[in-house]
């Protein structure tokens, strides 16, 4: 698939409509050299990519199901259940995080959040390329202290985003919004300075 066709082309593919099987490992060190691609200020290198797999993703569900209970410990049962299949929705989860370094360097922390937002498209475009399809999540779980620490991370580090990747499934339903029209998002500067 040629670049600006995989660029034009991709789009969000809910992991309900996401199956086995996942990318190969060669594959995904594929994308994944194309993340490292991405730009970054510094050459921090800021993202941390978390694989979960398997068994991995129903330890998982058992944390997300966890920070559930502790954010409304009188929840209904079948909440604290959704929350825990939210993990298990498809083969491969890629936990995309931002290590944000505060000691030694000048960069902001917005720039190095962005760095891994750029590292985490080439990775999605990377699967798309390839075939695959993905959806980048976030929700309450994406912001949870309890998660961060249950993955490894720290206080300060920041969940981008949950990526499901898998293969897509023929019944697929048909993107429901059509792309909005360049010019709205587009304008020349100063002539639009003052028109949002």
């Amino acid at each position: 698939m040629e670049a600006l066709q995989a660029l034009t082309s991709r789009e969000s593919v809910s992991p309900r409509h996401l199956g086995p099987p996942a990318p190969s490992a060669a594959e995904r060190e594929a994308a994944f050299r194309a993340a490292w691609a991405a730009p970054d200020h510094g050459a921090l290198r800021p993202w941390r990519f978390l694989v979960v797999e398997g068994e991995g993703l129903h330890r998982l569900g058992e944390v997300f199901a966890e920070a559930a209970r502790r954010a409304k410990p009188d929840a209904d049962p079948a909440v604290i259940e959704s929350a825990r299949e939210k993990a298990l929705r498809s083969p491969l989860l890629i936990v995309a995080a931002a290590v944000v370094k505060h000691e030694g360097t000048k960069i902001p922390p917005i720039e190095q959040i962005i760095a891994t937002g750029c590292a985490t498209q080439n990775l999605l475009n990377a699967f798309h390329a390839m075939g695959y399809g993905a959806m980048l999540l976030t929700g309450e779980r994406a912001y949870d202290p309890g998660v961060k620490t249950a993955l490894g991370l720290a206080e300060g580090d920041h969940i981008v985003a949950f990526m499901h990747v898998g293969t897509p499934g023929a019944e697929r339903p048909e993107k429901r919004k059509a792309r909005p029209e360049l010019a709205h998002h587009v304008r020349s500067w100063p002539d639009s300075a003052a028109r949002r």
